[in-house]
């Protein structure tokens, strides 16, 4: 083997020609020059493909003893290695960015999401350029590289269609190629998608058979064959990252169906038969113990009769959902073996980023927007058993309930958001690469954390961490290689200190001993105080003597120990830039408090035509109060149809439109109401102001209001909107001025024909000076913010 002559740890490679006899004429016979080299990595680096899924809790697929069927991933496994104490960070988008970079969630500025940054530097939502992301170092060592799927990790100030697009995958995060969505979650059947960063439509409809998943999946094998066909000697990095299994749980109708009455016994039982399945399978020791459930979950016995075939058919659609994830990614795997390259690439599937997901409600949601706007009254066990055949649908925005994530995270205490325990943070994950591991079907026991994907990933491919990026010079990662772990079942484990925490849930791991503190529970984010930092009761468990679902609390016993690890997790957050704590609601939520940028200023907004993909966050907000839109146009001859401007979709939104050549206004309350108001007349061809003005009531939040419509100041239509929606209309629906994508707030048109067939000069949102905003309770805006990430 040749010894590699690139000068590795200074990215990007510096030229550096060779001195040498420069002729006057070419065709000299002493004219030599070394061929032009495609720049590659050392002999030996192997493709690598990462898969990490979402909202997936160690007891949930099959490959670690869950009821989900996962035979693609039990294949894998077969042929590699299971860990069962890998651990992720808790949240998606922190857990995400740590595995991208190999740095901790707050050293990369990812102490929670993005939606709740501060200026705080562990908590900014944005990475620091010495922390360059492991995608630019393998593009910069002649990888290639791309990402399909999810993106959470772009600060919410710079995710409009104007940037920057500094921390979007394929500009400033290495991916040469992204096709996939940027925020929390996403329609699986009408998702808002980018190309690099540029909007584009699915390539079907849903009544042709559109599923978000399917669609990434074909985008990655295309690109992996394409790259193979016109570059085989260049090894590729793929990062897969589904939008599933995270809410809304939407997948075709025959996928649930294969577990119909599979669930009947509820989660309690379920979560015994799932521990005994671990136990037979080995994922979990012997002599383990199922933790007890906290009294914060309600028992299945405790549920309402009448609701429970719901709450079967919520964990059906569920499982239905990982089992068709688990056959693309099947897909995936099937197109790089038919390539012959299976042997040589080194396969990463982290089956969630962080534990199973609890904010679903205690009961579950239909259309979990109904919840995120104080209204999950209108979900009635009644309506619920109306909607019980949707569920799954493209009609259907829906979640399970909490009792559900607690089974899917069997045997471990808690759930996603809470950091100091198993649940939250430990993720089963399989790695598979039979060129550089001799055992098949093995189990591997050390400590492991997802900031140790990209060192163990550098290491593989024979390259250095660099210590400068783009002239900028680099800190160390912070991970720690598994590479030593795959051949050596019983090597001593090497990353044996870490430290947990998500908005004041915490924990420290250290030679096997945790001390961990849940400071709040997700669900239950509304009222009541929580305890001061110094006042959380702490908790102490020994896994190296074999507690491994943390059941023992030892607190009591050692507390010594327990002061030890506790300040040990002070020394590691000093380190990290955990500090100061955050636990605080409203002022997160608060960019002008919270001290990160915003888009929106004022209280008048002007569009032009062709704008869209706004999110709610870059558009004025005109919940709880009176406002108007006014849209200046030219109308031909005949008439004009089509959307002036829509904001949200099917799921609750509004849209002013023209309909058979009249003004018209709609009001879409969480897809359960609608209220529209008509012109009387159509606009007559030519150039004309068409506005909306709408009254609130006052009073409180979700009132309603009279509509008045105008042409030219002329009056010509006049209706109510009952209620309305106090909160947020959608987790990714967007604004858009002369059409609307992904889903439709009106009935009256589809996405494809929306688009105004007159001419748009410009629309402008103002706002009335009536604002109710300041009766939204600080704690139930923090909850809304979490639930949607």
């Amino acid at each position: 083997m040749q010894p590699d002559r690139h000068a590795r740890t200074m990215l990007p490679i510096p030229d550096r020609p060779a001195p040498g006899l420069t002729t006057y004429d070419a065709k000299d016979p002493q004219t030599s020059y070394p061929p032009i080299e495609v720049l590659l990595p050392p002999d030996g680096a192997p493709n690598v493909l990462v898969v990490l899924l979402d909202d997936v809790g160690f007891g949930a697929s099959s490959a670690f003893g869950g009821p989900c069927r996962t035979p693609n991933f039990e294949k894998l496994a077969a042929g590699g290695l299971k860990y069962n104490r890998f651990h992720t960070t808790a949240l998606c988008a922190p857990t995400r960015q740590a595995m991208l970079t190999g740095r901790n969630h707050h050293s990369v500025g990812m102490g929670s999401i993005t939606e709740t940054a501060t200026s705080a530097p562990g908590n900014s939502s944005l990475r620091p350029n010495t922390k360059a992301p492991l995608a630019m170092t393998l593009k910069l060592n002649g990888y290639s590289t791309a990402q399909f799927g999810k993106c959470h990790e772009v600060p919410v100030w710079q995710t409009s269609p104007v940037g920057p697009f500094d921390a979007w995958p394929s500009a400033g995060g290495g991916f040469e190629t992204f096709y996939g969505f940027i925020g929390g979650e996403n329609n699986q059947y009408d998702p808002a998608l980018y190309d690099g960063t540029t909007p584009v439509e699915p390539p079907k409809t849903p009544a042709e058979g559109y599923h978000l998943t399917e669609d990434l999946a074909d985008h990655a094998i295309g690109w992996i064959r394409m790259q193979k066909a016109l570059a085989p000697e260049k090894p590729f990095f793929v990062y897969f990252a589904p939008g599933a299994t995270h809410a809304p749980h939407q997948v075709p109708k025959e996928w649930p169906d294969r577990y119909a009455g599979e669930f009947a016994d509820g989660w309690d039982a379920q979560r015994e038969k799932t521990f005994a399945r671990q136990k037979e399978l080995g994922v979990v020791p012997a002599d383990a113990e199922l933790t007890p459930r906290h009294v914060e979950i309600p028992a299945w016995d405790d549920m309402p009769d009448e609701l429970r075939p719901v709450l079967e058919r919520e964990m059906e659609v569920y499982a239905g959902f990982l089992e068709h994830t688990d056959h693309h990614v099947g897909r995936v795997l099937e197109a790089i073996d038919e390539l012959g390259i299976l042997e040589d690439t080194l396969i990463y599937v982290i089956i969630g980023d962080n534990g199973a997901s609890a904010e679903g409600t205690v009961n579950g949601a239909f259309n979990e927007m109904a919840n995120f706007n104080g209204m999950a009254a209108l979900e009635t066990p009644e309506f619920m058993r109306s909607k019980l055949d949707e569920l799954g649908s493209e009609s259907s925005y829906n979640h399970y309930a909490v009792g559900w994530a607690w089974a899917m995270d069997t045997p471990f205490q808690w759930t996603k958001q809470v950091a100091s325990h198993w649940g939250g943070t430990r993720n089963g994950t399989i790695v598979h690469w039979p060129n550089g591991i001799t055992e098949r079907g093995g189990l591997r026991t050390q400590f492991t954390h997802c900031i140790d994907v990209a060192p163990t990933i550098l290491e593989v491919a024979g390259l250095p961490e660099p210590t400068m990026v783009n002239g900028v010079q680099q800190s160390p990662m912070e991970g720690t290689s598994m590479r030593y772990s795959f051949n050596e079942p019983d090597a001593p484990e090497r990353h044996d200190l870490q430290y947990f925490e998500m908005f004041g849930n915490r924990g420290i791991y250290h030679r096997g001993w945790s001390a961990v503190t849940k400071h709040r529970t997700p669900w239950e984010m509304v009222g009541g105080t929580l305890a001061a930092f110094d006042d959380d009761v702490w908790e102490l468990y020994d896994g190296a003597a074999g507690d491994f679902s943390q059941a023992r609390d030892l607190s009591r016993e050692q507390p010594e120990r327990l002061h030890e690890l506790q300040r040990l997790w002070l020394i590691e957050a000093v380190k990290y830039q955990v500090l100061p704590i955050d636990d605080r609601t409203a002022d997160r939520l608060n960019a002008d408090i919270a001290g990160r940028p915003t888009l929106v200023h004022g209280t008048s907004q002007q569009f032009f035509p062709g704008m869209g993909r706004l999110s709610e966050n870059s558009v004025v907000n005109i919940k709880n109060k009176s406002w108007s839109v006014t849209a200046e146009v030219h109308i031909p001859e005949g008439g004009a149809n089509g959307v002036l401007i829509a904001q949200g979709g099917r799921f609750g939104g509004w849209s002013l439109y023209l309909h058979e050549g009249r003004a018209t206004f709609l009001y879409n309350v969480l897809g359960i109401h609608t209220f529209a108001t008509r012109a009387d007349e159509p606009v007559a061809a030519g150039s004309h102001q068409v506005r909306m003005e709408f009254s609130y009531d006052g009073g409180g939040l979700a009132k309603g209001g009279g509509v008045a419509l105008y042409v030219d100041g002329d009056p010509v239509g006049s209706g109510r909107v009952e209620a309305t929606q106090a909160m947020v209309f959608s987790a990714d629906e967007t604004t858009d001025i002369g059409y609307e994508s992904g889903t439709t707030v009106s009935a009256d048109y589809t996405a494809a024909t929306s688009r105004f067939t007159g001419r748009i000069e410009w629309v402008q949102i103002d706002l009335g000076d009536d604002d109710h905003d300041h009766f939204i309770d600080p704690d139930e805006r923090m909850r809304i913010a979490m639930a949607r990430q």
